[in-house]
Protein backbone atom coordinates (compact mmCIF):
# COMPACT_ATOMS: atom_id res chain seq x y z
CA UNK A 1 0.00 0.00 0.00
CA UNK A 2 1.28 3.19 -1.00
CA UNK A 3 2.01 5.02 2.61
CA UNK A 4 1.11 8.47 1.27
CA UNK A 5 -2.22 7.84 0.53
CA UNK A 6 -3.76 8.35 3.69
CA UNK A 7 -2.12 11.75 3.86
CA UNK A 8 -3.26 12.30 0.43
CA UNK A 9 -7.14 11.62 1.02
CA UNK A 10 -6.74 13.40 4.51
CA UNK A 11 -5.72 16.90 2.50
CA UNK A 12 -8.08 16.29 -0.57
CA UNK A 13 -10.34 15.99 2.20
CA UNK A 14 -9.89 18.89 3.83
CA UNK A 15 -10.22 20.71 0.74
CA UNK A 16 -12.95 19.53 -0.07
CA UNK A 17 -14.84 20.13 3.28
CA UNK A 18 -13.78 23.61 2.30
CA UNK A 19 -15.90 23.37 -0.61
CA UNK A 20 -19.31 21.75 0.73
CA UNK A 21 -18.77 24.77 3.37
CA UNK A 22 -19.02 27.09 0.26
CA UNK A 23 -21.69 24.86 -1.03
CA UNK A 24 -24.21 25.09 1.92
CA UNK A 25 -22.94 28.79 2.49
CA UNK A 26 -24.30 30.20 -0.90
CA UNK A 27 -27.30 27.09 -0.49
CA UNK A 28 -28.76 28.96 2.61
CA UNK A 29 -28.29 32.62 1.43
CA UNK A 30 -30.02 34.87 -0.47
CA UNK A 31 -26.96 36.86 -1.83
CA UNK A 32 -27.03 35.35 -5.67
CA UNK A 33 -27.88 38.58 -7.79
CA UNK A 34 -28.65 42.20 -6.89
CA UNK A 35 -31.16 44.19 -8.98
CA UNK A 36 -31.41 47.84 -9.11
CA UNK A 37 -34.70 49.40 -11.06
CA UNK A 38 -34.02 53.06 -12.75
CA UNK A 39 -33.95 56.29 -10.62
CA UNK A 40 -35.92 58.86 -11.55
CA UNK A 41 -35.51 61.28 -9.09
CA UNK A 42 -32.62 61.77 -6.30
CA UNK A 43 -33.22 63.49 -2.98
CA UNK A 44 -35.97 60.93 -2.62
CA UNK A 45 -36.09 56.46 -1.85
CA UNK A 46 -35.67 53.88 -4.58
CA UNK A 47 -35.93 49.74 -3.79
CA UNK A 48 -33.20 47.41 -4.65
CA UNK A 49 -33.28 44.15 -4.51
CA UNK A 50 -31.45 41.20 -3.86
CA UNK A 51 -32.49 37.19 -3.72
CA UNK A 52 -31.15 33.82 -3.30
CA UNK A 53 -32.86 30.64 -4.19
CA UNK A 54 -35.55 30.79 -1.37
CA UNK A 55 -35.86 34.21 -0.62
CA UNK A 56 -36.47 37.20 -1.87
CA UNK A 57 -35.41 40.66 -0.10
CA UNK A 58 -36.04 44.43 -1.08
CA UNK A 59 -34.49 47.63 0.32
CA UNK A 60 -35.82 51.08 0.53
CA UNK A 61 -32.33 53.21 -0.21
CA UNK A 62 -32.63 57.39 0.20
CA UNK A 63 -30.63 58.44 -3.13
CA UNK A 64 -28.42 61.41 -3.27
CA UNK A 65 -27.44 63.41 -6.31
CA UNK A 66 -25.54 61.02 -8.59
CA UNK A 67 -22.58 61.02 -11.05
CA UNK A 68 -23.83 60.62 -14.79
CA UNK A 69 -23.06 57.04 -15.26
CA UNK A 70 -24.94 56.23 -11.95
CA UNK A 71 -28.69 55.23 -13.31
CA UNK A 72 -29.13 52.94 -10.85
CA UNK A 73 -30.75 52.24 -7.32
CA UNK A 74 -27.84 51.51 -4.50
CA UNK A 75 -25.58 50.23 -4.17
CA UNK A 76 -27.31 47.91 -1.76
CA UNK A 77 -24.84 48.36 1.13
CA UNK A 78 -26.17 51.97 1.59
CA UNK A 79 -28.45 51.45 4.63
CA UNK A 80 -32.27 51.32 5.09
CA UNK A 81 -35.67 49.92 5.35
CA UNK A 82 -35.19 45.79 4.88
CA UNK A 83 -38.10 43.47 4.17
CA UNK A 84 -37.63 39.64 2.97
CA UNK A 85 -40.17 37.65 2.04
CA UNK A 86 -39.87 33.77 0.63
CA UNK A 87 -41.02 32.79 -2.62
CA UNK A 88 -44.70 32.14 -2.51
CA UNK A 89 -44.37 29.01 -4.63
CA UNK A 90 -42.29 27.59 -1.63
CA UNK A 91 -44.69 29.05 1.15
CA UNK A 92 -47.77 29.77 0.02
CA UNK A 93 -49.77 33.00 1.06
CA UNK A 94 -46.49 34.21 2.29
CA UNK A 95 -46.45 37.54 -0.05
CA UNK A 96 -43.89 37.94 -2.55
CA UNK A 97 -45.54 39.92 -5.63
CA UNK A 98 -42.52 40.99 -6.64
CA UNK A 99 -40.53 38.13 -7.63
CA UNK A 100 -43.69 36.90 -9.64
CA UNK A 101 -43.54 39.75 -11.51
CA UNK A 102 -39.86 39.93 -12.60
CA UNK A 103 -38.80 36.71 -13.18
CA UNK A 104 -40.01 32.87 -14.16
CA UNK A 105 -41.56 30.58 -11.29
CA UNK A 106 -39.94 27.53 -13.69
CA UNK A 107 -36.55 28.89 -12.95
CA UNK A 108 -36.41 29.51 -9.35
CA UNK A 109 -37.77 25.80 -8.58
CA UNK A 110 -34.98 24.48 -11.20
CA UNK A 111 -32.49 25.94 -9.92
CA UNK A 112 -33.33 25.09 -6.29
CA UNK A 113 -34.05 21.42 -6.77
CA UNK A 114 -30.61 20.81 -8.61
CA UNK A 115 -28.98 23.21 -5.51
CA UNK A 116 -30.83 20.07 -3.23
CA UNK A 117 -28.96 17.44 -5.41
CA UNK A 118 -25.86 19.09 -5.13
CA UNK A 119 -26.07 19.42 -1.45
CA UNK A 120 -27.17 15.42 -1.09
CA UNK A 121 -24.70 14.50 -3.28
CA UNK A 122 -22.13 16.52 -1.21
CA UNK A 123 -23.52 14.78 2.17
CA UNK A 124 -23.67 11.57 0.63
CA UNK A 125 -19.82 11.98 -0.22
CA UNK A 126 -19.19 12.57 3.00
CA UNK A 127 -20.35 10.17 5.20
CA UNK A 128 -18.65 7.81 2.23
CA UNK A 129 -14.81 9.12 3.04
CA UNK A 130 -15.77 8.96 6.78
CA UNK A 131 -16.49 5.71 6.53
CA UNK A 132 -13.28 4.94 4.53
CA UNK A 133 -11.05 5.54 7.21
CA UNK A 134 -12.00 2.40 8.89
CA UNK A 135 -9.58 -0.63 8.31
CA UNK A 136 -10.44 -1.67 4.62
CA UNK A 137 -13.03 0.60 3.71
CA UNK A 138 -10.58 2.55 0.84
CA UNK A 139 -13.26 1.18 -1.62
CA UNK A 140 -15.68 3.77 -0.56
CA UNK A 141 -13.33 6.66 -1.97
CA UNK A 142 -14.16 5.81 -5.22
CA UNK A 143 -18.44 6.59 -4.97
CA UNK A 144 -17.03 9.10 -2.59
CA UNK A 145 -15.25 11.12 -5.58
CA UNK A 146 -18.13 10.45 -7.82
CA UNK A 147 -20.56 12.11 -5.63
CA UNK A 148 -18.34 15.16 -4.81
CA UNK A 149 -18.40 15.62 -8.46
CA UNK A 150 -21.91 15.52 -9.00
CA UNK A 151 -22.31 17.92 -6.61
CA UNK A 152 -20.14 20.55 -8.13
CA UNK A 153 -21.46 19.56 -11.80
CA UNK A 154 -24.96 20.00 -9.47
CA UNK A 155 -24.13 23.31 -8.07
CA UNK A 156 -22.65 24.67 -11.49
CA UNK A 157 -26.19 23.76 -13.48
CA UNK A 158 -27.73 25.80 -10.80
CA UNK A 159 -25.66 29.02 -11.41
CA UNK A 160 -26.02 28.95 -14.77
CA UNK A 161 -29.78 28.46 -14.21
CA UNK A 162 -29.87 31.47 -12.23
CA UNK A 163 -27.58 33.65 -14.25
CA UNK A 164 -30.25 33.13 -16.95
CA UNK A 165 -33.12 33.62 -14.71
CA UNK A 166 -31.40 37.13 -14.00
CA UNK A 167 -30.56 37.72 -17.61
CA UNK A 168 -34.44 37.05 -18.60
CA UNK A 169 -35.66 39.78 -15.82
CA UNK A 170 -33.33 42.38 -17.07
CA UNK A 171 -34.27 42.03 -20.61
CA UNK A 172 -38.07 41.90 -20.29
CA UNK A 173 -39.98 44.81 -20.48
CA UNK A 174 -42.14 43.71 -18.05
CA UNK A 175 -39.62 44.52 -15.18
CA UNK A 176 -38.41 47.76 -13.35
CA UNK A 177 -34.68 46.03 -13.41
CA UNK A 178 -32.17 47.78 -15.48
CA UNK A 179 -29.25 47.15 -13.49
CA UNK A 180 -27.99 43.90 -12.13
CA UNK A 181 -24.85 42.15 -10.62
CA UNK A 182 -23.77 39.14 -8.62
CA UNK A 183 -22.72 38.89 -5.41
CA UNK A 184 -21.23 36.66 -2.78
CA UNK A 185 -23.59 34.21 -2.61
CA UNK A 186 -23.12 33.60 -6.88
CA UNK A 187 -19.37 33.71 -5.86
CA UNK A 188 -19.36 30.98 -2.98
CA UNK A 189 -21.41 28.44 -5.53
CA UNK A 190 -18.65 28.78 -8.51
CA UNK A 191 -15.73 28.43 -6.25
CA UNK A 192 -17.77 25.40 -4.57
CA UNK A 193 -18.36 24.01 -8.24
CA UNK A 194 -14.30 24.29 -8.80
CA UNK A 195 -13.16 22.64 -5.39
CA UNK A 196 -15.69 19.88 -5.57
CA UNK A 197 -15.27 19.28 -9.08
CA UNK A 198 -11.08 18.97 -9.16
CA UNK A 199 -11.35 17.60 -6.01
CA UNK A 200 -13.69 15.00 -6.86
CA UNK A 201 -11.42 13.92 -9.60
CA UNK A 202 -8.42 13.79 -7.58
CA UNK A 203 -10.09 11.97 -4.94
CA UNK A 204 -10.84 9.46 -7.64
CA UNK A 205 -7.29 8.99 -9.26
CA UNK A 206 -5.84 8.66 -5.77
CA UNK A 207 -8.51 5.92 -5.10
CA UNK A 208 -7.43 3.56 -8.22
CA UNK A 209 -5.02 0.59 -7.85
CA UNK A 210 -1.57 1.49 -8.20
CA UNK A 211 -0.48 0.49 -11.77
CA UNK A 212 2.34 -1.39 -12.83
CA UNK A 213 5.87 0.15 -12.50
CA UNK A 214 7.71 -1.94 -15.17
CA UNK A 215 6.93 -2.87 -18.61
CA UNK A 216 6.71 -6.67 -17.48
CA UNK A 217 5.03 -6.00 -13.87
CA UNK A 218 1.18 -6.96 -14.36
CA UNK A 219 -1.70 -5.66 -12.67
CA UNK A 220 -1.79 -9.09 -10.72
CA UNK A 221 2.01 -8.67 -10.11
CA UNK A 222 1.12 -5.25 -8.33
CA UNK A 223 1.12 -4.70 -4.42
CA UNK A 224 -2.19 -4.65 -3.29
CA UNK A 225 -3.43 -2.47 -1.55
CA UNK A 226 -4.39 -4.45 2.04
Amino acid sequence: MDESKPLKVRLTFSVILVGVSLLFAAVVTDHWAVLSPKVEEYNATCEAAHFGLWRLCTKRIFMQAQGPKEKGCGPISLPGEHNCSYFKHFTPGQSSEIFEVTTQKEYSISAAAIAIFSVGFAIIGTICVLLSFGKKRDYLLKPASMFYTFAGLCIIISVEVMRQSVKRMIDSEETVWIEYSYSWSFACACASFVLLFICGIALLLIALPRFPQNPWETCMDAEPEH
